[in-house]
């Protein structure tokens, strides 16, 4: 979502400047089809970010290019109509490109300010699902520390000037790490807590989770089923193997749910688990996450505000 604020916010600094240039010849300005075009701009790029916005509160983060189309497209012929009503006299004229400039400059600044927020610093994240039950429910709205674990790098998967590493028991939110476009997760943020570090050894026996043979206290943790799906007869190697290559998201199933591993953590990766452990689709599924997925740790439930407290 950053990312594409960011490239709103240049584009509105560009439509700014085109209208900054029409405005230096009276013979563009006053021409009605330019000022259609100019207002029809206007209307495509506000109604396209409210299409990003429904795709986003709606969870369709993979439908976000067509919303913002579909969207941008209605704005679009508003602009035109809109438009050509004010073309034809020039008190309303005038009016017309002094309000599109102010707000193409409006939306520069603001907007450009919103995504290095974002980026760099603090994003709002809403759970999505009961996974994190019951240090989360759906719905409460978080604030995520963007910035704990290093300032990314744009375009790379680098981060720099880190505050700290990521600990054992950290809450993170991070991009699902999903292998091809077709995946249903593909493009979504998820949030879960970090278990085990690289070159840990982690083994789940009867729900119970071993990290380098030691059982784990974990007073967070909520299983809402009794019963225990047994362990799954693959050798050691297999099981690693068919772990790493995230086989076990499709195959599996429960069937390693309750009984898992053992598995050694790969360098650069993190193993992660929801909370609410039989209903959370987590890395004994879909693998080890690699460290630069991680977008930042959860700091602060905001909303609903009854339930406002830094998360630790």
């Amino acid at each position: 979502m950053e990312a594409r604020l960011f490239f709103v916010a240049l584009w509105c600094g560009l439509y700014g400047y085109l209208i900054r240039l029409a405005m230096r010849k009276e013979d563009l300005i006053e021409n009605p089809a330019v000022i259609m075009v100019i207002n029809s701009l206007f209307w495509m790029t506000f109604a396209a970010m409210v299409g990003m916005l429904v795709a986003s509160y709606s969870e369709r983060l993979d439908q976000t290019t067509r919303f913002s189309l579909v969207f941008g497209l209605v704005g679009g012929v508003i602009g035109i109509v809109s438009g050509l009503r004010k073309s034809r006299q020039p008190e309303a004229r005038e009016e017309l490109i002094r309000d599109d400039l102010e707000w193409a400059d409006t939306g520069f600044s603001a907007i450009l300010l919103a995504s290095v927020v974002m980026f760099f610093i603090v994003q709002a994240f809403k759970i999505p699902s009961g996974s994190m039950r019951m240090t989360f429910v759906e719905g409460d709205h978080l604030f995520v520390n963007k910035f704990i674990y290093g300032l990314p790098i744009p375009l790379t998967q680098k981060k720099i000037v880190p505050l700290r590493k990521i600990k054992q028991g950290d809450i993170v939110i991070f991009r699902y790490p999903a292998r091809n476009k077709d995946n249903p997760h593909y493009g979504k943020d998820f949030i879960k807590r970090c278990i085990a570090l690289e070159g840990q050894k982690v083994e789940i026996i009867d729900k119970k989770v071993f990290v380098n043979d030691v059982e784990l206290v974990e007073p967070y943790k909520q299983h809402v089923e009794d019963n225990i799906f047994p362990k799954v007869p693959y050798a050691l190697q297999d099981f690693q193997e068919k772990w790493q290559s995230g086989l076990f998201e499709g195959l599996a199933g429960n069937d390693i749910r309750d009984n898992f591993g053992p598995v050694v953590v790969p360098p650069g990766c993190i193993l992660v688990m929801g909370d609410n452990r039989d209903r959370s689709f987590d890395s004994r599924f879909w693998g080890p996450l690699k460290v630069s997925a991680v977008k930042g740790r959860a700091w602060l439930r905001y909303w609903p505000l009854k339930r406002f407290k830094l998360v630790k």
